[in-house]
Parts: C-alpha cells; structure tokens; sequence
C-alpha cells in the first residue's frame, strides 16, 4: 500500500510559510545562506519594523482616546505575530522533527478505509483554512485601499498611525511609506494566520491519529491470541506515540496561544468600540468588520481542532470496549483493562495548562 503523506495534505499552508521566509526547504533549519537573509529582512523590516513606528506613536497620542483605540488593536495584532514568527522560527528543527515522525510507520494508515477514515478531517482543516484567508486577506484589502476609497489619500493620509522620522506629507516620501506600510500588513497578515493553520493541522493530525488508532481497537481480531496480543501491543505502542506527538505539538505553542489569546481578545474590545465611532458602511468600517470576524475566525480555529482532540481521545477505551474481548486470554485481557484504565484521561490542549483549547473556552471568549 502507498505510504499516507501527511505532510502533503497540508502542503498549500507549508508552501506559504517558505514564501514568507518562514519554513526552510525539505528537513533543514535556518542556515547561513540566501534564504536565511531574505528571511531576515522579512521578519526585521515588514515585522519588527512596521510595528515599531506603529509602537512609537502610540506614546504621542495617549491623551487622543479614538486614535488610541484604533492604532493599539492593530499594534497587539502585530506584536502577536512577532510572537508567533519568533516561537515557529526558534522551533523550527523540533517542528520539522515532528512532520518527519508522523510521516512514520506507526502513524500511517492500515488500509483504504482508514484513508477515508482521515479524510473528514483534512477537507475540514482546508475549508477552514479558506475561510480563514479570505476573512484575513479581506481585512487587510480594506486596511491598505481605504484612504484611497474615502479619499483621505488627497490630504496624504496613511493606513496606519504611525510615527516617522521624516515628514510623511510630502513626496516621494508619501508614496514611499504608503507602500511600505501596504507590503508589511500584508506580509504580517500572511505570516499570522498561516502559523495559526499550521497549529491546527498539528491538531488535526492529532485527532485523525485518535480515529485510527480507534478503528485498530474496535477491529482487534487475529487467528491465535499471540497474533492478537501483537496487535493489542502495537496499539499501545500507538497510543503512546499519540501522547507523545501531542505533548511536542502543545509545548511548541505554548506560549503563542497564550498571548494570542490574549491579544484576540483585546483587539476584539478595541474594534468593536471602533465601529461605533466611524462613519457606516465606509471602507473603514468594513475592514473592522472583516478583522472582528477573522479575529472571531482565528479563535475558533484553535478551540475547535484542540476539541477535537479531547473529543477523540476520550473515544478511544470505549472503541477498546467495542472489541472482541469477551473470551480473550487471561493475559490479553489484562493488557486490555490496563490500557482502558489509561485512556480515560482525554488529551487536552492548553496553553500553559491555564486553560484548555475547547469549545467552551471559544464561548467564554467570544461572550467576553
């Protein structure tokens, strides 16, 4: 049978991230060469650098509460992708270390049925995956087109509040920075939400794990009890690939779904008091609505396939239960007590172990 490649399934989101400078070609970390360099100049000039004038001006206008709100929600939203672009890059030999262990022979489907078992999965994560781009590429279409829709490019307005060490009214100066500022929030967007992707296909793959190794319990069956107890035996050896795998994933981004968390949150705050204050159906207006719905979007992403995970976890001592084990040997049957008793405890994702990626905490949040 033809291996399942795993890492094909999720191969448009890979292929954005080495666009971006974020994913180094085959196995590789970053290296002393070319890519390295252009991944330099994306990360310190788009990312780092953007979001510093943004950082900057927000000192010149603390008493200005409308221009405040509107600068800092974006601002969290950029130094959150910094975060994250940091966490991928400084991960980077562990993260490839992962899609290279699940690409193994333990992880890989026993059949076409278990193809098709996996399938849902994968065509959710890329529907998801598309939603999600259109909500995000749509915000940033409006952030970087609306001075030029309202009009306020006449009186050489920028799409972001920022401070420069040069007169922005004047060309070509204006002009400059304007492309500037267009290149860097649509690098940033870019850079956000295909990492954001990348951690739900680790979910994803988590979760589709769960439903194979379910399908191997359910159909625990052999001619002799020394061919079953392989087979009980490999699907413990399974299991505990599957802890392993989810205990990498979660420690990887730790951290990034924390603060991202965070940020969503106030960011939402911030862009829902915004679309009181600005003019109706403008262009502004709608890029607040396109980044509440993506930041909406984004959160939903992570409790869901992390629910997912706990959902499918949980199932598998009753698949275990499903199996023919009225009649098995004596020791056949104790391998199999020891090892309900062990699944019981669902994997859970957290952040930090401060709270789950569930759906329950996408409601907390959103009501929030």
């Amino acid at each position: 049978m033809k291996t399942f490649n795993w890492k094909s399934e999720v191969q448009s989101n890979i292929l954005a991230l080495k666009l971006l400078g974020l994913w180094p070609k085959g196995d590789e970390t970053y290296k002393r060469n070319s890519y390295t360099l252009y991944a330099s100049f994306c990360f310190f000039v788009l990312n780092c650098g953007h979001n510093f004038f943004q950082t900057v001006n927000i000192y010149f206008i603390l008493d200005d509460l409308e221009a405040f709100t509107s600068s800092i929600f974006v601002t969290l939203s950029c130094v959150g992708t910094i975060l994250k672009c940091y966490g991928l890059i400084q991960n980077m030999e562990n993260l490839k270390q992962l899609f290279v262990t699940i690409t193994g022979e333990i992880f890989q489907p026993k059949g076409e049925k278990q193809q098709k078992l996996v399938e849902p999965s994968v065509k959710f994560w890329s529907r998801i995956y598309l939603l999600f781009r259109i909500t995000c590429y749509f915000t940033a279409f409006f952030w970087s087109t609306y001075p030029i829709l309202d009009k306020s490019f006449r009186v050489r307005r920028l799409p972001f509040l920022s401070w420069y060490p040069y007169n922005v009214k004047v060309s070509p100066f204006y002009e400059f920075t304007y492309m500037y500022q267009v290149v860097s929030i649509w690098y940033i967007v870019a850079a956000s939400l295909n990492i954001d992707c990348l951690i739900a296909a680790l979910n994803m793959f988590i979760g589709a794990q769960c439903d194979i190794l379910c399908d191997d319990l359910r159909n625990l069956v052999a001619t002799n009890g020394k061919e079953l107890k392989e087979k009980l035996v490999r699907c413990v050896i399974h299991h505990k690939a599957i802890l392993s795998l989810a205990e990498k994933s979660n420690k990887f981004y730790n951290w990034i779904v924390l603060f991202q968390f965070f940020t969503s949150a106030v960011s939402l705050g911030f862009s829902m008091f915004q679309l009181t204050i600005v003019v109706p159906l403008s262009s502004e207006f709608y890029s607040f609505i396109c980044y509440a719905t993506s930041m909406i979007v984004e959160i939903f992403i992570y409790c869901w396939f992390g629910n997912e995970v706990e959902i499918k976890s949980s199932i598998i001592p009753y698949a275990a239960f499903q199996s023919t084990w009225v009649g098995l040997p004596t020791e056949i049957q104790k391998i199999l007590i020891t090892f309900t008793l062990r699944t019981q405890r669902p994997i859970k994702m957290s952040a930090l172990n401060l709270f789950y990626l569930s759906l329950d905490t996408f409601k907390s949040v959103s009501s929030w």
